[in-house]
């Protein structure tokens, strides 16, 4: 097992952050790495209630996995695209999908266990659920070393805090959240479906990649929502049971989040 697929506590240094996230796209420039974002952050006072310590973390374990990867591309998405004012409702579920990729235990416990209670259409998400599933993660060797319970306890809770700061689950109670309709938005999905082709998948590979499961979506509902927001003039797409076909509009993925940012 390689070491970016361990699971880790980053997730406690700010869950969603999703108005951290917007206040630092806001000070980020292309070109900033993690230390002289923080740097910026330091000398801005950005955080200014935030201790020194947790300004980092807030830079260099929350923000920089999720948006300095690829020499910074995501963020310089995020910032485009926050500019023009799309819609925060949208962000928030970009924001979402660039944290399940850079944190496998949000990822895993989301596609895993979250999506599993609410086609089961239960009520609520316990914080038990979460534990049970941080236990079989140590028991199947996804942490470098064994968690105390202490730390099990935390990142389960963090789990769940998470998924509501991303709207998946309710913001109030310790012990159990309540389960709240989730779906992916048209311009996410948009922007998804482009995402993915424009990393060199083929138009199949990109209909069953897994973060469509972050989304509750498997690849028959993937294929209802490429129709879908086909209506729009974004691509064109056929496909049978075992074929997939899509004429795409957009040459590049700046020309996508252009017409994103126009609504």
């Amino acid at each position: 097992m390689t070491a970016e697929a361990f699971y880790t506590t980053q997730l406690q240094a700010g869950l969603g952050m999703t108005g951290e996230t917007l206040d630092l796209l806001h000070l980020w420039q292309r070109g900033d790495d993690a230390t002289r974002l923080r740097e910026k952050v330091v000398a801005s006072g950005l955080f200014s209630r935030a201790t020194a310590r947790r300004a980092r973390n807030l830079v260099m374990e929350m923000f920089a996995p999720r948006f300095l990867a690829q020499n910074g591309v995501p963020a310089a998405r995020m910032k485009f695209l926050a500019e023009q004012k799309l819609p925060t409702e949208s962000l928030v579920q970009l924001f979402f999908l660039y944290t399940a990729r850079a944190q496998a235990i949000f990822r895993d416990f989301v596609t895993d266990v979250y999506w599993l209670r609410y086609s089961a259409h239960s009520a609520m998400l316990r914080r038990e659920d979460a534990e049970l599933f941080v236990r079989r993660a140590l028991d199947t060797g996804r942490m470098q070393k064994r968690w105390s319970d202490s730390t099990i306890r935390r990142v389960s809770a963090y789990l769940l805090g998470c998924c509501a700061d991303f709207g998946l689950l309710g913001k109030a109670g310790r012990s159990q959240r309540a389960i709240k309709h989730f779906a992916i938005r048209p311009d996410v999905a948009v922007y998804l479906a482009h995402d993915l082709h424009f990393a060199g998948l083929s138009d199949m590979a990109m209909a069953i990649h897994s973060d469509w499961r972050l989304f509750g979506l498997d690849p028959q509902d993937v294929i209802k929502q490429l129709k879908s927001i086909a209506h729009d003039g974004h691509f064109f797409i056929q496909a049978t049971a075992d074929m997939i076909q899509v004429s795409w509009k957009y040459r590049t993925m700046e020309d996508c989040l252009g017409v994103l940012a126009q609504g």
